[in-house]
């Protein structure tokens, strides 16, 4: 299995576009949050099933604001992360997905890429692909891939 994870797009495109041509075939694409009125275009884009959360900046959209879902053999949940305040740190959401038997949380919000694991929880924040925070200010995106066991890795990559 083959997962973009992506977040933070603002309503511009060509990085999201780069990072569907570089990583395709793909099974899935996550998006969480703020794609500011784009969620067709990065359906369409895919080529494949999408999640998509609402972000703080998605507004009047019908967007969930959060969802559970099941991704392989891993019970996850996908937030923007403002509800969470994860740029104050990502303790609250790691302690939310803990309080609801998660295995993977991801969440964006911060702009700044993490891949880490913390008291059995597996956490992705891909970045933003179109406003970079962190040192470089690289756009980043993550990809998820599965052996065949099942077992994921999850590997933040870089425009």
């Amino acid at each position: 299995m083959r997962v973009l994870i992506v977040s933070d797009t603002h309503r511009r495109h060509e990085n999201y576009l780069e990072a569907v041509k570089r990583c395709k075939p793909l099974d899935m694409v996550i998006h969480c949050g703020d794609v500011e009125g784009g969620e067709y275009l990065i359906a369409e884009a895919a080529g494949c099933p999408v999640e998509i959360v609402q972000g703080n900046n998605d507004y009047f959209s019908d967007l969930p604001r959060e969802k559970e879902f099941q991704l392989g053999k891993y019970k996850a949940l996908l937030v923007h992360g403002h509800q969470y305040c994860v740029n104050l740190g990502h303790e609250a959401l790691v302690e939310e997905a803990v309080a609801r038997g998660v295995d993977l949380v991801m969440y964006g919000h911060t702009h700044r890429p993490v891949v880490s694991r913390e008291r059995g929880v597996t956490v992705v924040n891909p970045g933003s692909l179109t406003y970079p925070r962190q040192e470089g200010k690289r756009p980043s995106y993550v990809l998820m891939e599965t052996d065949k066991d099942g077992n994921a890795e999850f590997r933040v990559f870089y425009l």
